[in-house]
């Protein structure tokens, strides 16, 4: 019965469950900054599955059909074995020189030594075991090889910043700039000799930090040989991912489902995914069906040199393997590209579906699963890179679909710190629960949260369909859980919500206010509860006497660390209206003023500060900070004007009359000046000084969606039909410095326009780049318009932005 109320949800919302969905990443595992695993190939099983920032975090899994196996989920981890190990894999000491040597310093017949012998890595953070502090860094190993194999040989290199590298004088690799992690870089035929070999590096530093480490690998090779199954299909959804492959005579679908269902806030906040295996029979007769699933240890780790420990247990019926680093250094690290190294990676599958578990390399477990010989143990300690590996029996397979399932979680102990208190997770407040427990829950509700997920599906995407089209509602559904897994969900020691951002691939900011700005509509869509908990640390910050100044703070911290502000610079006129107009948008949303008058007293006082200087802004950042500083930003004065206005609005509703009329007539005085101001014929100017300039005028949407009318319609569609002109290929540009844009302010943009024709036109080139760009990494929001090519940024929040027109929709703003 339920399985027919679900086919009737689909068919009445038009849930397409046959075309096939592109994407430039695909998101498989999504709940905050740290536990977000997705696929950067269109094929599953064509490349291995990575975390956001890129570093591989292998998931694999192999269907075996009678006696065959194909492999349907990522791709075997390259295995290497040390020629010349690294610091990470063994202790070393290397010859070094600070100032420039002889030109023979790179050929093994030179002479070093005069120069310094001490233990890598070299650098000058808190994992070097050597600090180098000057500009120039030389660095020698000499190392000998009783045989070269024909093998693939790797040079294995982490370095930061600019550097040369010599293999018996030849250089076999140079780059500016730096990488933040190791990269695995092949060495030509004929370079690594039988007998002695030198090992010379020139490394530079040009700013920020410095690090090398340095040494030389062999591929080994695969230990299986499994064919790939043919993928047949993907479809994205908004909690879940669909794919669907031929694997001999047996069909299989794989849905992995986030059950971000965001008016559950408990629910969002439990770090549990489900895998769903359903297999059946395509030819009318039966077949021994079976499925392996393993998942890296890497999932814990922030490099994969980390030691890490797993172990095994059967509790509250369910089958569990779990994985950690040794060191557990809990909320130790802080930063952008940086990955959780504390808390536990848990595989859980119901006892009912009788699943063997076992613990190894990948490669030996691929093993034990094609020979069917399991290890045993219990625990395996002290190691490197474990694969978690479950293999679920299907029995015999007929035409009857049989589907079974894993739970995937992970238990970050401690995920934020906030003002010196380390925070605990929502699902232990009391400090008193196990994640077993929390694993037993998710699994009674499988087949209920199956259920709600499809109903929320569908109707999101004929929601956003009804709203926009076709193709703003593939890009909502594609936002959907790239924004919420860009935040985590913790509560405050006074008991607030806090959603706290992080500034993915930006600069690593906890809970910037400019981030919360752009992803806010998808909030305020599915529970405006979560927008104040983007808006609640702020509030705090400033009443607290903690942040002095009249104007809100750029962001809490770099995260996890939610301490303070660290970003160098403040954005005075962009926070101070944004938290206001954000403000304004939640009294809309909830229909009465009571957030507005708990934060009333730090509000004037960004109130007054907007007033007198917001108009016409001094020489100061934007959220826009990559183009740079810029003066008479006329934008941003809009931002300043529509907060006033939005404040005004609040106090009326607040009974404060005088400073409503007081508030509305000064920026309806602002509004008629800019007009003046702004002023540049057939549209309005990116400065007020400075004509023949244009730029989006993204902050009016909120004049429109709030129903401030500060602004005369005419403005807006002076701007819209400008825009139009200015078009490219994958999207208007975000102003007329340069051609790359920002696609969240687009959409804003967008809708500005009074009619669906002038909408459809900016969406479907930011719907071409989503499809078309040769970006392959989680849907980045900063992209050229020319080209398709991402920018920078990736993986953010604020693509939440995109709902900016079902908001639209839901308010009933034409």
């Amino acid at each position: 019965m339920r399985n027919l109320c679900l086919l009737a949800i689909c068919l009445l919302f038009g849930l397409n469950s046959n075309g096939q969905d592109k994407a430039p990443a695909y998101p498989l595992i999504t709940h905050d900054a740290y536990f977000s695993i997705w696929s950067f190939s269109d094929q599953l099983n064509q490349s291995a599955t990575k975390h956001w920032t890129g570093k591989e975090q292998s998931l694999l899994g192999v269907i075996k059909v009678d006696d065959k196996f194909y492999r349907f989920l990522g791709a075997e981890t390259k295995a290497y074995k040390a020629i010349l190990p690294v610091a990470d894999e063994q202790n070393y000491q290397a010859s070094y020189t600070f100032s420039k040597p002889e030109e023979s310093w790179n050929t093994l017949a030179f002479n070093d030594s005069d120069w310094k012998k001490d233990n890598a890595p070299f650098g000058d953070d808190n994992s070097a075991k050597t600090k180098w502090n000057t500009d120039d860094l030389y660095f020698r190993r000499k190392f000998s090889v009783s045989d070269v194999s024909p093998a693939k040989k790797y040079l294995k290199l982490n370095h930061d910043d600019n550097v040369i590298v010599f293999l018996n004088s030849k250089i076999i690799y140079q780059k500016r700039g730096y990488v933040s992690d190791y990269i695995y870089l092949p060495i030509p035929d004929g370079v690594l000799k039988t007998g002695e070999n030198i090992l010379a590096i020139n490394c530079k530093n040009t700013a920020g930090g410095r690090h090398l480490d340095a040494g030389i690998v062999e591929e080994l090779p695969s230990g299986t040989n499994i064919a790939p199954a043919t993928q047949t299909n993907v479809t994205v959804e908004a909690t879940k991912t669909n794919y669907t492959f031929t694997c001999g005579k047996v069909n299989l679908k794989v849905t992995f489902t986030s059950p971000l269902l965001l008016n559950d806030i408990k629910l969002s906040a439990r770090p549990i995914s489900y895998i769903g295996y359903t297999v059946k029979s395509t030819d009318s007769k039966a077949h021994k069906v079976d499925v392996y699933f393993s998942a890296s240890s890497n999932l814990a780790v922030n490099t994969p040199g980390q030691e890490v420990s797993a172990w095994k247990n059967i509790k509250n019926n369910l089958s569990i393997l779990k994985a950690g680093t040794v060191e557990q250094p809990i909320l130790k690290k802080r930063g952008d590209d940086v990955r959780i190294d504390w808390g536990y990676m848990y595989v859980a599958v119901p006892s009912k579906f009788n699943a063997k578990q076992f613990i190894g390399q990948q490669s030996a477990n691929l093993k034990s699963f094609v020979g069917a010989q399991y290890p045993m143990k219990s625990e395996v300690l002290k190691s490197r890179t474990l694969d978690l590996s479950s293999v679920i029996p299907f029995g015999s397979v007929t035409s009857t679909p049989v589907e079974k399932y894993i739970l995937l979680g992970y238990d970050d102990l401690k995920p934020v710190e906030y003002f010196g208190e380390k925070l605990s997770p929502v699902w232990n407040q009391s400090g008193k629960e196990n994640f077993e427990g929390l694993l037993a829950k998710a699994n009674g509700e499988y087949e209920e949260l199956k259920a709600k997920t499809s109903a929320f599906d569908a109707k999101l995407y004929a929601d956003a369909k009804k709203a926009g089209g076709v193709e703003y509602a593939d890009l909502c559904k594609l936002a959907y859980r790239q924004s919420v897994a860009a935040h985590k969900i913790v509560y405050a020691p006074n008991g607030d919500i806090l959603f706290l951002s992080k500034e993915n691939f930006s600069n690593g900011s906890i809970n910037t206010v400019d981030v919360t700005y752009p992803s806010a509509p998808q909030y305020l869509v599915y529970n405006p509860e979560l927008l104040k908990g983007m808006l609640n640390g702020i509030f705090y910050y400033s009443e607290s006497g903690k942040w002095k100044k009249p104007f809100a703070a750029h962001d809490l911290g770099t995260y996890p660390l939610a301490n303070g502000q660290t970003y160098g610079e403040d954005m005075p006129v962009e926070e101070a209206g944004n938290m206001i107009i954000l403000t304004a948008a939640i009294t809309k949303a909830e229909g009465n003023a009571k957030y507005a008058e708990k934060h009333w007293e730090v509000m004037s006082v960004w109130a007054d500060y907007l007033l007198r200087e917001g108009f016409d802004p001094a020489n100061q950042l934007c959220t826009d900070d990559f183009a740079g500083h810029l003066a008479r930003n006329s934008n941003l004065s809009v931002k300043a004007i529509v907060a006033l206005g939005g404040y005004a609005q609040m106090a009326e509703k607040l009974g404060k009359t005088e400073i409503a009329a007081k508030y509305r007539t000064a920026a309806l005085e602002m509004a008629k000046n800019w007009m003046k101001l702004a002023d540049d014929g057939d549209h309005y100017a990116l400065t007020f000084n400075d004509k023949n300039t244009w730029s989006q005028k993204y902050n009016l949407v909120w004049d429109k969606l709030l129903k401030l009318d500060l602004f005369p319609s005419e403005v807006y569609k002076k701007e819209i039909n400008f825009y139009l002109t200015k078009q490219k290929d994958f999207g208007l540009p975000l102003d007329s410095r340069r051609t790359y844009t920002k696609s969240d302010w687009i959409m804003w943009t967008a809708t500005l326009a009074d009619n669906e024709a002038d909408f459809q036109k900016f969406i479907r080139p930011i719907y071409k780049y989503a499809t078309e760009t040769v970006s392959r990494v989680p849907l980045s929001d900063w992209h050229e318009t020319i080209n398709g090519k991402m920018t920078g940024f990736q993986a953010r929040s604020v693509v939440g932005g995109y709902f900016i027109k079902l908001l639209a929709d839901k308010w009933n703003i034409k």
